[in-house]
């Protein structure tokens, strides 16, 4: 299985993400869980602001965003990295997901 692209504190590889997640966390967070998935940008941007509901909801997306890339770890592993840092964990989980939004190759049958 992979790992991560950018580190858990690799914050300023991006730094657009890292300035609007750092003034504006829950529109990065309702970004990531859209692009992983898990429901709108708006719901799930306003789910993250509810204390252990918005811990939960931003380590499902990062465990949504391991399995698109097929990254090693668990649930339980998330969510005690969204305890620890949850700044940092929305920035990487966001520069993952720009990761896999590029272009898409189609192949002919």
């Amino acid at each position: 299985m992979g790992e991560w692209t950018y580190g858990i504190c690799g914050c300023f590889n991006n730094f657009g993400v890292c300035i609007i997640s750092y003034f504006l966390p829950c529109v990065t967070a309702g970004r990531n869980a859209e692009k992983a998935g898990m429901g709108s940008c708006l719901y799930c941007g306003l789910m993250s602001t509810l204390g252990c509901i918005g811990w939960y909801v931003v380590a499902k997306t990062r465990e949504e965003t391991r399995g698109l890339r097929g990254i090693d770890g668990s649930l339980c592993g998330d969510l005690l990295m969204t305890l620890v840092c949850p700044f940092c964990v929305v920035v990487q989980t966001a520069q993952e997901l720009e990761l896999t939004e590029g272009p898409q190759s189609i192949a002919r049958e």
